[in-house]
């Protein structure tokens, strides 16, 4: 415990010295801009702002960039909010109730509540990288690829309980998921799949197009058709209206528990993040509420448990990468490029060679986290009052920012007829009442599963009992199975319960 006290306090002498604070609001006020800017994301803003590293000390730079990284879930919340469009694929989820609670006059009420999740989902994930960072890394190692394969039909599966209506709608858009994320090179033959000859597609499509096409174009093909859709009440925008009611706090916390202890989790696992988190939060949240039928219609878990989620992965995905050299995700790999450019090699002696880097980096998390809450709570009345905006004046601008940022990912302008092709097909589906979120979900996880069933096999020689045998994924795999198994329980019993119902009538 005194060696932990004394890691905190050179911690918090590195992230309070005047030069860190300064980037480190400089990271995190660029990561909220960014986060509400649909279209923008993280990985856009760290590439671009990537040069400015070189001429800074390795501590300030790692500061400033991971601002970025997690200030942008604070941001991106605001945009899936108010217009239904994600601020950045993490934040997808969150458009399922939280765009409704808009519309039901209490944005304010769901930014605002977001805002302490963030903050809570944080906190608890900074308090966790203190407390168990060297465990977490070394059971993180521990997972192979069939335990990875596991984990990845446990999270198609639940796919299916995030989706209103049909189970069967909600595994088919999963399906297709699986099958746009097929599209590009396969990563071990290096043969191009389903790119029909276009080379632009050989690296595959891009999650970004895919998201916003989704999310945000279809939104504005369908209030495009009322250009009045965005008049809401200038009472809803008072501080007064944000306030949340008893009820709303209560249904929260257990949701911020269980949504920061998922993302906790999955952020320690290399190549999942603060995405799968957020899906896997709402999943499970679903799961467990007495009234499934609320969430899709602004109940107050659904963006609850997403965001608490993956703020919390934000946090935890730095323990693989600074403790074990393995970046889960391209964000992360600018981190390590970062640290490499300043000659330190990422790794176990990480925290012991450069004490004063890593404990300052993870004491800087908190500072930031409390910065972010300084800068958007104030600011919350700002953003509800785009709403009030005429639509016809916002929707231009609102395309105009996401193209632009579709196009400064990759610097490629098919990214921009992906964003038009997805855009169509999210109107298309809204018309025949399928699901997105399912289809978001199938496209992340989808070539993960692949490229671990694979590698699994390969390792294995394939043997398909390696999936059983191994005590991690086998577990996992029952727990898939169980599941399963109730919900065809729980679909018979509303299917006789109907039929009695029907039979009383007659």
């Amino acid at each position: 415990m005194d060696q932990l006290y004394g890691n905190v306090a050179l911690g918090l002498s590195t992230a309070l010295s005047l030069n860190n604070l300064f980037y480190c609001f400089v990271g995190v006020f660029l990561g909220t801009v960014v986060g509400v800017i649909p279209g923008l994301g993280a990985l856009a803003a760290i590439s671009m702002l990537f040069p400015i590293t070189f001429h800074l000390d390795a501590t300030a730079a790692l500061i400033m960039l991971a601002g970025i990284w997690y200030g942008t879930s604070y941001g991106g919340n605001t945009a899936s909010i108010l217009l239904n469009i994600p601020g950045t694929p993490a934040n997808a989820v969150t458009c399922l109730d939280g765009y409704p609670m808009t519309k039901q006059g209490r944005g304010g009420v769901a930014l605002l509540m977001t805002t302490v999740a963030s903050f809570v989902g944080g906190t608890i994930g900074i308090i966790l990288m203190m407390l168990f960072a060297p465990t977490i890394a070394a059971y993180a190692l521990s997972f192979g690829s069939a335990d990875y394969f596991a984990l990845m039909v446990l999270g198609l599966v639940a796919a299916s309980t995030i989706s209103d209506g049909s189970a069967m709608k909600g595994l088919a858009m999963v399906v297709l998921g699986i099958a746009f994320g097929c599209v590009g090179m396969d990563i071990y033959s290096g043969g191009q799949r389903f790119t029909f000859g276009w080379l632009e597609l050989a690296d595959g499509i891009s999650l970004v197009a895919l998201a916003m096409g989704l999310f945000g174009v279809s939104e504005i093909i369908v209030g495009i058709r009322n250009v009045s859709a965005n008049a809401i009440d200038r009472s809803s925008v008072t501080l007064r209206a944000m306030k949340p009611t008893k009820d709303d706090w209560r249904r929260s916390i257990g949701a911020m528990a269980r949504g920061t202890g998922i993302g906790s989790f999955f952020g320690t696992l290399p190549g999942t993040g603060p995405s799968v988190a957020a899906f896997m939060a709402y999943a499970v949240e679903k799961r467990v509420a007495k009234d499934r039928s609320r969430f899709g219609k602004g109940a107050i878990e659904g963006i609850m448990a997403p965001e608490s989620a993956n703020n919390s992965a934000d946090q935890t995905s730095f323990i693989p990468t600074l403790a074990l050299g393995i970046p889960g995700s391209p964000t992360m790999a600018l981190m390590l490029g970062a640290l490499i450019i300043h000659g330190i090699a990422p790794g176990p002696q990480l925290m012991t060679e450069q004490a004063s880097l890593f404990w300052g980096l993870i004491m800087s998390f908190w500072i930031g986290n409390l910065l972010l809450v300084v800068l958007n709570v104030p600011l919350i009345g700002l953003w509800v009052r785009l709403l009030l905006i005429p639509y016809h004046l916002l929707y231009p601008a609102v395309l105009m920012f996401i193209c632009i940022g579709v196009y400064t990912v990759n610097n490629n302008p098919f990214d921009v007829w992906l964003v038009v092709f997805f855009g169509g097909l999210g109107y298309l589906m809204r018309l025949l009442d399928l699901p997105t979120a399912p289809l978001l979900l199938g496209f992340v996880l989808g070539p993960l599963m692949e490229e671990h069933f694979r590698r699994a096999m390969l390792i294995s020689r394939g043997n398909l009992m390696t999936f059983i045998e191994r005590p991690i994924s086998g577990t996992v795999l029952a727990v898939t199975a169980l599941i399963l198994i109730w919900s065809a329980w729980a679909a018979y019993a509303v299917y006789r319960r109907e039929r009695r119902l029907q039979a009383a009538e007659a």
